[in-house]
């Protein structure tokens, strides 16, 4: 996946979110939280107007989680890639040929073990990190992993961003509506 420099992934909400960004330079988008009947709309939506949506898949109404969701998502709806907590979703995601991404919690040394443990099987495209506010955690799992990283969660300011980017974060994740207008200005376009 070449992110063509966006350094900011919109995470958005509600499908009035989407449509606004059509009209920005944001080519990746994640989708949280959603319906299962409202997906292929929405991701044919996002493809029409030159945007790849990124959904995530442990928060999808109506829809199990576990790989026979994944294969469904990945063959019918048909979005840029996934984000889970799962590893048989970022399996089944990757033999698919979607972007896989792991999302993992920073919340002790104990579930960062286990995390490193669990990336060794599943070897996703792109890690998000949570919370992405944690600089020196950010550059010690992607010195430990060698995977890319989304930085998410709890980012609330431009310098939560450049912080998070300067310990190598390759974009960071964000639902905060500023935060997209303030990088789509630095880039030409309006979110």
């Amino acid at each position: 996946m070449s992110l063509q420099d966006q350094r900011i992934i919109p995470a958005i909400h509600k499908i009035k979110d989407l449509e606004k960004l059509l009209r920005t330079n944001y080519t990746y988008m994640v989708l949280l939280e959603s319906h299962i009947g409202q997906l292929k709309h929405v991701v044919d939506l996002a493809k029409s107007g030159g945007k790849k949506l990124l959904l995530h898949a442990d928060l999808i109404e109506g829809l199990k989680n576990d790989e026979y969701a994944a294969e469904f998502l990945c063959q019918n709806i048909r979005p840029a890639g996934l984000i889970s907590t799962r590893a048989n979703v970022v399996a089944k995601t990757k033999q698919n040929g979607l972007l896989a991404i792991q999302r993992i919690f920073l919340i002790d040394s104990s579930a960062l073990q286990k995390s490193y443990a669990l990336l060794e099987r599943t070897q996703p495209d792109y890690l998000e990190v949570m919370p992405g506010v944690i600089p020196h955690m950010i550059t010690e799992v992607k010195e430990q992993t060698g995977i890319p990283i989304f930085a998410g969660g709890l980012i609330r300011s431009a310098s939560d961003v450049e912080l998070a980017l300067q310990a190598g974060a390759t974009a960071v994740t964000t639902s905060n509506a500023e935060l997209w207008r303030h990088y789509a200005s630095l880039t030409g376009g309006e979110a």
